[in-house]
C-alpha cells in the first residue's frame, strides 16, 4: 500500500492553486505504515492554534490524537494505527481566542448518515470498473452533433418506497436505468449527491464536497449504478455548486474559526439569497479544493460531465444592485475547465448561465470561459412566459418564439427545462398551459415537439415525460398514479415516440451549433401564431420541414413553401388520437406543387392540427434538376 503523506511539493502545489489532486493527500488515507496497518489524516486549517482527531477510539477526546502542524499556511497531519474503514471522526479545531470547534472533514470520502454528521474512513480504491467499452465509445462521438437529451432526477424523489424511505443507489440502478432507456434519454443528470444536512436543500448547500451523500448508501454503490449507466450507454452528469456552501456548524463555514474557504469580507462571503457562503475564488487554496473535487468525481466515479450551478452567481459579486464583474471567478471558471479538458477533453462542462456573458463556450484560449455547453436559460424564460399567455395574447408575443434564433448559434446550447420551472409555485409543465384539460395536454405535446424541433441539446426534469399534473413536491415521490389515468398514458407514449424520433433524425441534431442547420420558412406569422422552419442535417437536401401551431384553429389546404421538388412525409404530428390528439393528420405523402411562396420555389398544401405540431420528412426526389431545387428570392413572408 502507497504511503500517503503530503510531500513539500505536494503541499507547495496546494497553497499556489495548482493541486488539482489535492484529495490524495489531504483528508483521510489508510495506510500500512512500517507494518502497522492505520489512517493518516491530514487538514489544512490555516488559522487554528490547535487540531485534534476525535471520534469513538478516543472517546472523542483531543488529548489524545493531536495533530502536528506541518507548515505555516496551516498544514496539520497524524497518522493514527488501527483506525481503518468504517471509523467515524471529526476534527476538533481550538481557535485563538478559545473557542473548540467539532468539524466533519472536506475531504471526507464518506460521511454518516444524516441527521448525524460525522466523517467515515472510507477507502474507495477498490472498486474494479467495466465501463472501458463506454469509454472507448465516447472518444469516438463528439456530442456536438449527436443526440443529447438529459433526464433530470432528484434521487430522493423520483421514486420512494411504501413508508417513505429513501430507496439506494443499488435498487435505483435497478429501476432508474431501465425507465431512461425506455424513455430514450442520452444522460442522466443527478441533481447534487454531495453530502447536505437537509433534504429540501436538494443537495445545493453542501457540507461534503467529497462524500457522496450516505442517504442512499455506499460510494461504491454509486460508482456501481454509474457503471451500470455506461454499459447502457447511458452519461451520467452530476449538478455540482462550486460557488457557495451551507453554514451548518459542523461543515466549511468558518472551518477554524475564521473565513477559510469563504471570503473575508462579509459583503462578499455572504449569500443573502441562499443564506449561504460564497467560496472565496481568489484564494489558491479554495482553487486547489474545488478543482481538485471536478476531478475526484471524475477519477473515482467516472462521471460524464457537470452541470456548474449559477455560474452567475459567481462571475458577478453577490449583494450588489449592480452586475459588478467577480474577476477571481472568471479566472477560476477558465483555470477549471483548462484543468477538468485536459485530464479528459471529451467531458462535458454546462454552465447554469442566466446573463448574456460572451463566450461561455468558447475555448480559453480565445478569450472565453472555456465551458463546452450552456443552459440556455433566455429560450427557456421566453417560451415559457409565451405558453403561459392565452392564445389571444400570443400574437402580441410573437418575439418571445423568433428571438431566440437570432442568437442561437453563438453558444453552444442546451434547451432546459428543469427542476427550477416546476417547483415553489410555479406549475408544472402540463398546469402553465391555459385552457381545459384536452387543451393542456396538446399544448405540452406542441412545446416538446417545438424543443426537440430546435437547434440545441436537450433537458427535461423527471415528472415532464408523462405530464406530472402537480409542480414538484421535493419531499414526496413523482405521482407515478396518474399512470392509471388515459391521457397521462397517451403523453408518455407520444414523449416515447418522439425521443425516438429525435434520435433517429439526423436534422434535429447534427447541425445544432451551425447556422446551415436552420432555415426559416414563415417567422411573421403573427396573426396565426404558426411557426415554419427548415432543419437540416450535413447531408445535402436531407430535410424536415416543422410546422408548430400555437392556437386551437385547425386549417385545412394551408401553403407551406418548401425548398425541394419531392413528396414529404408526415413523420410526426403530436394531434395523434393515439397522443389523445384529435386526429387532424396528413395520411398521404404530400407532393411539393410547382409555385414560389414563402420565398421558396415550390409549397405544399397540408392540414394543420390546433395546438398541433407537425414534422414532414423531404423524400424521393424527382425532376429534372440535379438536387429538385430553384433559386428564387428569399422573403419568408407569406401567409397560409
Amino acid at each position: 500500500m502507497t504511503l500517503i503523506c503530503p510531500t513539500d511539493f505536494d503541499i507547495h502545489l496546494f497553497h499556489e492553486g495548482q493541486s488539482f489532486e489535492s484529495y490524495k493527500f489531504l483528508g483521510a488515507h489508510i495506510q500500512n505504515r512500517e507494518g502497522e496497518l492505520g489512517t493518516n489524516f491530514c487538514v489544512w486549517a490555516p488559522h487554528a492554534k490547535e487540531v485534534n482527531v476525535v471520534g469513538n477510539f478516543n472517546n472523542w477526546s483531543g488529548q489524545q490524537d493531536k495533530m502536528v502542524k506541518v507548515n505555516e499556511e496551516g498544514i496539520w497531519n497524524l497518522f493514527i494505527p488501527f483506525i481503518t474503514e468504517g471509523e467515524i471522526y471529526k476534527y476538533e479545531i481550538v481557535t485563538y481566542d478559545g473557542r473548540v470547534l467539532l468539524k466533519a472533514d472536506p475531504y471526507a470520502f464518506f460521511s454518516e448518515v444524516r441527521p448525524n454528521t460525522a466523517s467515515v474512513v472510507c477507502d474507495l480504491s477498490q472498486y474494479e470498473w467495466q465501463d472501458q467499452k463506454w469509454k472507448r465509445r465516447k472518444r469516438q462521438r463528439q456530442p456536438y452533433d449527436r443526440p443529447m437529451s438529459i433526464y433530470e432526477v432528484h434521487l430522493g424523489t423520483w421514486r420512494k418506497k411504501e413508508d417513505g424511505e429513501l430507496y439506494s443507489y443499488k435498487e435505483l440502478s435497478k429501476m432508474l436505468i431501465p425507465y431512461v432507456l425506455e424513455h430514450g434519454f442520452t444522460h442522466i443528470e443527478l441533481l447534487p449527491i454531495i453530502e447536505h444536512p437537509y433534504d429540501r436543500s436538494w443537495g445545493y448547500q453542501g457540507t461534503g464536497y467529497y462524500s457522496a451523500t450516505s442517504r442512499f448508501g455506499h460510494p461504491k454503490e454509486l460508482m456501481k449504478f454509474i457503471d451500470a449507466c455506461h454499459d447502457e450507454n447511458i452519461g451520467v452528469l452530476i449538478d455540482w455548486v462550486p460557488g457557495h456552501f451551507c453554514k451548518d456548524a459542523h461543515g466549511l463555514y468558518m472551518f477554524d474559526g475564521s473565513p477559510t474557504f469563504e471570503y473575508m469580507n462579509e459583503h462578499d462571503r455572504e449569500n443573502v439569497i441562499w443564506g449561504t457562503a460564497n467560496f472565496d475564488l481568489g484564494k489558491p487554496e479554495v482553487q486547489s479544493f474545488l478543482i481538485s473535487n471536478a476531478m475526484f468525481w471524475i477519477e473515482n466515479f467516472h462521471v460524464d460531465g457537470f452541470r456548474v450551478d449559477a455560474v452567475a452567481n459567481m462571475l458577478y459579486w453577490p449583494n450588489s444592485n449592480e452586475l459588478v464583474q467577480n474577476p477571481y471567478a472568471v479566472t477560476f471558471l477558465k483555470k477549471l475547465n483548462e484543468a477538468v479538458f485536459a485530464k479528459d477533453p471529451d467531458l462535458l462542462m454546462i454552465a447554469e448561465d442566466s446573463t448574456d456573458w460572451p463566450l461561455v463556450t468558447s475555448p480559453t484560449s480565445s478569450g472565453g470561459l472555456g465551458f463546452n455547453y450552456k443552459w440556455n436559460m433566455g429560450w427557456m424564460n421566453d417560451i415559457l412566459s409565451y405558453m403561459e399567455a392565452s392564445p389571444e395574447d400570443r400574437g402580441d408575443l410573437h418575439h418571445k418564439v423568433t428571438f431566440s434564433l437570432i442568437y442561437a448559434f453563438s453558444e453552444n446550447f442546451i434547451l432546459p427545462f428543469s427542476h427550477d420551472e416546476v417547483v415553489h409555485g410555479k406549475k408544472s409543465l402540463l398546469n402553465k398551459m391555459p385552457g381545459d384539460y384536452w387543451q393542456k395536454f396538446a399544448q405540452l405535446r406542441l412545446l416538446y415537439a417545438y424543443m426537440i424541433a430546435h437547434p440545441g441539446k436537450k433537458l427535461l426534469f423527471m415528472g415532464g415525460e408523462f405530464g406530472q399534473f402537480d409542480e414538484w413536491k421535493d419531499l414526496e415521490q413523482l405521482d407515478w398514479l396518474l399512470d392509471d389515468y388515459e391521457m397521462h398514458i397517451k403523453m408518455r407514449v407520444y414523449f416515447k415516440q418522439l425521443q425516438t424520433l429525435y434520435q433517429k433524425q439526423r436534422p434535429l441534431y447534427e447541425l445544432d451549433h451551425s447556422e446551415e442547420g436552420f432555415e426559416w420558412i414563415d417567422v411573421n406569422n403573427r396573426d396565426q401564431s404558426i411557426f415554419s422552419f427548415l432543419r437540416k442535417s450535413q447531408k445535402e437536401n436531407d430535410v424536415l420541414v416543422v410546422i408548430c401551431n400555437f392556437k386551437p384553429v385547425v386549417y385545412h389546404n394551408f401553403k407551406v413553401g418548401v425548398p425541394i421538388d419531392t413528396e414529404y412525409v408526415e413523420i410526426l404530428n403530436s394531434d395523434a388520437s393515439e397522443f389523445g390528439g384529435s386526429d387532424q393528420l396528413n395520411r398521404k405523402n404530400l407532393k411539393a406543387i410547382d409555385g414560389e411562396y414563402h420565398g421558396n420555389p415550390y409549397h405544399l398544401s397540408m392540414t394543420i392540427p390546433p395546438y398541433g405540431a407537425v414534422i414532414l420528412r423531404a423524400v424521393k426526389k424527382r425532376g429534372d434538376n440535379k438536387h429538385g431545387q430553384k433559386k428564387v428570392r428569399r422573403n419568408a413572408t407569406s401567409r397560409g
